[in-house]
């Protein structure tokens, strides 16, 4: 039985060239394509097919959002990522969200075509220079889901800004939005976004649990 596929990519040329590398292997088969992130959402939740080729940069929908959402539909379909971003935040954020592969777009065609193969075993196939690079390379068989999970747990408070940090800084000294308004010499209103970015990257609820975070890890101190 051929592996399915669905090429999700906003170049179609890039498509038409995918296209054409995997029709020479008599086991896959490509059932579609998708030119955004919309389509490429409808169409895999109709076609199900067995791999999902992700651009992450698409419009209406970015990969990472597909992949959240087929997630939360419980989709079947295994996700490879296909991409020009080789940024550990990329990397991390596809993985600990369900995807299996994640592959820069220069990659040689006999590497995709190993990386189909082995994601549709359910296995983890990342770019090898990003996998070394991030996880000290992955065994077969490995979590790599939930490594990923790990690894941007432990990282969350190192994507916080210095003004993020700032804003923090004021909550340990009590004070309100106005007063953290009014120090930092911006409006409420950013005071409110930078709080929502805090507790979205910390995966807290509130200034006391994002307090509370950065205490306990050390990142900053009431002195």
């Amino acid at each position: 039985m051929s592996i399915k596929i669905l090429i999700a990519d906003d170049h179609a040329l890039l498509r038409q060239g995918i296209k054409r590398v995997l029709n020479f292997e008599e086991d896959l088969e490509v059932v579609g394509e998708a030119e955004d992130g919309q389509e490429a959402l409808a169409r895999t939740l109709v076609l199900q097919p067995d791999i999902l080729l992700l651009d992450l940069n698409m419009p209406n929908l970015s990969g990472l959002e597909v992949t959240k959402q087929l997630q939360a539909a419980k989709s079947r379909t295994r996700i490879i990522a296909l991409t020009i971003h080789g940024s550990d935040k990329y990397v991390l954020e596809m993985l600990r969200n369900g995807a299996l592969g994640y592959l820069l777009k220069d990659v040689e065609p006999t590497m995709l075509i190993k990386a189909i193969h082995v994601v549709n075993n359910g296995d983890a196939f990342v770019y090898p220079k990003l996998a070394e690079r991030i996880f000290g390379g992955i065994q077969e068989g490995e979590d790599v889901n939930e490594k990923a999970r790990e690894m941007w747990r432990e990282g969350r408070a190192e994507r916080l800004t210095p003004r993020e940090m700032d804003v923090l800084s004021c909550i340990a000294k009590g004070f309100s939005n106005q007063d953290i308004a009014q120090a930092l010499f911006v409006s409420e209103k950013t005071v409110k976004n930078h709080l929502t970015n805090i507790f979205r990257k910390l995966n807290v609820n509130d200034r006391t649990q994002a307090l509370i975070y950065v205490l306990k890890h050390k990142i900053m101190t009431l002195e």
